[in-house]
């Protein structure tokens, strides 16, 4: 049996083919081509067709995989998300971020500024209600970014932020 490499430590850009073909796509920017692992998500929604318009529709998430009336599978930019029909959906909790009560959990994308500032034109367009409206927080600072919270129909909280210098994204 041929050895096999152990899982790369964190901070080791290892790509692996898969991922190097994904990232090397015409048309992606310079922060999706960033060599990281892919991430899946799972999370509970109410409705399936609900979440089928919300994630494909407005978010623009093309669907993969389905068990029609049990979960569908979306390229969450790259990313596998997959939406089940279970109870549990909701915020839990609050964490303050800068003056802002953060719905927790949450989970999202960092996007480039100006995808970021589309992304938010388009959702007001449509009448997204917002938990935390599209803003700047810590403007003028090393780490300023822009940030929007929102929810999809079975109350699963999303952030999408960017950052004016992308370097500061785990700054210390």
């Amino acid at each position: 049996m041929p050895d096999i490499e152990p899982w790369p430590s964190y901070g080791n850009r290892f790509p692996s083919p898969a991922l190097t073909v994904f990232r090397n796509r015409p048309g992606l920017s310079m922060l999706a081509r960033m060599t990281v692992p892919l991430f899946h998500l799972a999370i509970p929604v109410d409705d399936i067709e609900a979440a089928r318009a919300f994630y494909g529709g407005t978010l623009g998430c093309p669907q993969g995989r389905e068990d029609p009336g049990h979960w569908i599978d979306f390229d969450f930019r790259g990313h596998q998300l997959v939406v089940h029909k279970a109870e549990g959906a909701g915020v839990k909790a609050r964490g303050s971020v800068d003056g802002d009560a953060v719905p927790v959990p949450h989970f999202g994308l960092v996007l480039e500024w100006e995808e970021w500032e589309a992304l938010a034109g388009r959702l007001r367009a449509a009448g997204t209600e917002f938990a935390i409206a599209p803003h700047i927080r810590f403007p003028g600072k090393p780490s300023e970014q822009a940030t929007m919270f929102f929810f999809d129909p079975a109350g699963n909280a999303l952030e999408f932020k960017a950052f004016r210098d992308i370097g500061q994204l785990f700054a210390s």
